[in-house]
């Protein structure tokens, strides 16, 4: 992510991460859902991430033009991805893996044209 400031990038990733573990939480938790959704462990804690990245995504777009940030945040869909794989046993098929690659042939556009 050149352009950006290494405080700024690592928001950038830590936000990414927070959206990513959020996802992951809310899928753990939504397993077998029955009733009483919003008291489960892990959608609590995907609340809480999802608060904390919005704290951090809020610093982020007072530094990143948003037409800049956003799209970075597309980090996320390739690491919700292999996390589905590491943790949910999914699979991911050629088609599946050539959009991968397309998204991040797309961040890294946009990376490299920093801010």
């Amino acid at each position: 992510m050149s352009g950006l400031s290494a405080s700024t990038s690592t928001a950038i990733v830590f936000c990414v991460l927070t959206e990513a573990g959020r996802e992951i939480c809310f899928k753990h938790g939504s397993v077998n859902a029955v009733g009483m959704l919003l008291l489960r462990p892990a959608i609590l804690l995907g609340i809480l991430f999802w608060a904390v990245e919005l704290v951090v995504w809020s610093w982020v777009l007072t530094k990143v033009p948003l037409s800049i940030a956003f799209p970075l945040m597309a980090m996320t869909y390739v690491v919700i991805a292999l996390a589905g794989v590491v943790f949910f046993n999914e699979k991911i098929n050629l088609r599946h893996a050539c959009g991968i690659a397309l998204v991040m042939a797309g961040i890294i556009c946009i990376g490299t044209t920093g801010s």
